[in-house]
């Protein structure tokens, strides 16, 4: 008898057979996909019923790439905003000293235009400080008796009268207020021309009109400028303006009190007058030489 080992695998027809029907199988599938689009419409099912496979395949490298786009655009953002808030910084204190010298650069050129008007010569201060005595009225400036200063020379804005100078040192003055309560100075009202002393209120914003009778022709908003009857004071200074007049029959004496018309508090640089007046230019010489011919032809006329 023949033994035989039975058979573990089913052969089937052989590898070359296999072989040459799928090579001719997918040349047939390639001609009718190609020239008659047969398999388009199985194409489109296949990918249709496998988007889903492949958008679960890439969900955990989408994912990954969102969290970590979130992460990097976080910190951008952070890193973005603190550099915003450090240039808004430095911004805002660029246009704060932009603000500040253009305020300054205006006042001082108000100061030059009534330093030209002026009939003295007059000398530019800054303000240093306020002085220490909280009871007082008088700031300190940079100019002393090394620069021509004196006692007595009043101080001036580009408005009006500021204050007096009171004391003098090598390189610094002592300036009081004309609001300071122990500052006087006399004036005159525009309107009817009445003279009157005004004194400082001592309240750092004020005048007051002491003295005056009942009576006495003032109004609110007239106008007070300096009288000169002292010889200190140039004439026509502005000095205040009226804001209240209070009379009452009891008393003999009304209460009128008065705004400073220049910015006691407002700037930093003052006028410092002096008493010498400005000096007038010199002829010239052709007008020198006319002058003696035209006095001899007056001379030979008669």
């Amino acid at each position: 008898m023949e033994h035989q080992p039975p058979p573990f695998f089913k052969t089937g027809p052989a590898p070359l057979v296999r072989l040459t029907f799928f090579v001719l199988l997918s040349f047939l599938l390639l001609i009718l996909d190609a020239r008659f689009r047969y398999l388009e419409v199985l194409r489109q099912g296949v990918a249709t019923a496998l988007h889903p496979v492949q958008t679960l395949a890439g969900a955990p490298a989408w994912l990954v790439g969102r969290v970590g786009d979130f992460f990097v655009s976080q910190s951008g953002l952070q890193a973005e905003n603190a550099d915003l808030k450090r240039k808004e910084l430095v911004d805002a204190k660029t246009l704060m000293q932009m603000d500040q010298l253009q305020g300054e650069n205006a006042h001082l050129r108000d100061l030059l235009g009534a330093r030209e008007r002026l009939p003295v010569n007059a000398l530019l201060g800054e303000i240093l400080y306020s002085a220490r005595d909280p009871f007082s009225r008088k700031v300190i400036v940079d100019k002393g008796f090394n620069h021509g200063i004196k006692p007595g020379q009043v101080a001036i804005d580009h408005i009006g009268v500021i204050g007096q100078v009171t004391r003098v040192h090598p390189f610094i003055s002592e300036i009081t207020l004309v609001t300071d309560k122990e500052q006087t100075i006399p004036v005159q009202v525009v309107r009817n021309g009445l003279r009157a002393i005004a004194y400082g209120g001592g309240d750092g914003g004020t005048l007051d009109l002491k003295f005056m009778a009942a009576n006495a022709d003032v109004r609110n908003g007239d106008q007070l400028v300096t009288s000169g009857i002292d010889g200190i004071y140039l004439p026509g200074l502005p000095v205040a303006t009226v804001a209240a007049v209070e009379r009452n029959a009891a008393y003999a004496f009304a209460r009128i009190s008065c705004t400073p018309a220049a910015g006691i508090d407002n700037h930093g640089q003052v006028l410092i007058l002096s008493s010498e007046r400005k000096l007038e230019p010199a002829p010239a010489a052709d007008d020198v030489k006319d002058k003696p011919a035209k006095a001899k032809r007056r001379r030979r006329e008669p």
